[in-house]
């Protein structure tokens, strides 16, 4: 099956790019460009590794501004969950990215248009042409509304296990109330260690555990809202 026309990525994207060249390029495998030996046509790999770069920059930069008040190795993982091959592979198939990548016959037949790297590498290039045609303004439009549901999703996901702010906001809203957490003891060698914490609040006491002081208070952070929830 041959590609399918480029220009339809641009009705896709709502962007018309000036140099028709960048998005052909950006949708060409290196199999393709192999097979028909031309030492003239570039694949998209160059592309690819600008684009990673302009991918990273502009969801962190989303990332600083949405959430101005995570630290740096919040924001890094952040970033990692959302720019990562199987996250931009997703997001390729939303677009069906695959159908407009030129393959060579032997990717072709082992599906090379469903594979993960292949969609991956396409997309990220894809970015980078975008970033070359229009600028880093229109870089920054296409991946903001893109990926923003995706963002807005991962902080959901994280407030949902973030018991500790989950606790407080109901024991001060409804009874105002602090919780109170105390480090019970250390156990392990230093590269090894558990921690364990005790909690109070109102007429509750926990006991958490975890391999950070962080992660033994959500612990029992965790057990303490159970508690509440039950009551209730």
């Amino acid at each position: 099956m041959e590609a399918r026309d480029p220009s339809e990525i641009e009705q896709i994207l709502l962007y018309q790019f000036n140099d028709k060249n960048l998005l052909q390029e950006a949708l060409r495998h290196s199999s393709f460009v192999n097979e028909l030996g031309d030492g003239q046509l570039r694949d998209n790999e160059r592309l690819e590794f600008l684009g990673d770069a302009v991918l990273n920059l502009v969801v962190g930069h989303i990332l600083m501004r949405r959430y101005p008040d995570l630290k740096e190795g919040d924001l890094s993982r952040s970033r990692a969950n959302l720019v990562n091959e199987s996250q931009l592979a997703k997001m390729a198939q939303t677009f069906e990215l695959g159908l407009y990548i030129q393959l060579g016959k032997g990717e072709i037949q082992t599906h090379g248009r469903e594979k993960n790297s292949i969609l991956a590498d396409a997309f990220e290039a894809l970015i980078a042409s975008i970033y070359l045609d229009g600028g880093f303004d229109a870089a920054y439009k296409i991946i903001e509304t893109n990926f923003q549901p995706l963002i807005e999703h991962l902080h959901a996901a994280a407030n949902n296990y973030d018991y500790k702010s989950q606790l407080q906001e109901k024991v001060q809203v409804e009874h105002g109330s602090m919780p109170d957490y105390s480090i019970m003891r250390e156990d392990g060698p230093d590269h090894d260690k558990t921690f364990w914490v005790a909690l109070k609040v109102l007429d509750i006491e926990t006991r958490g555990s975890g391999k950070s002081k962080k992660a033994a208070e959500q612990d029992a952070a965790r057990l303490a809202l159970e508690v509440l929830n039950k009551d209730q």
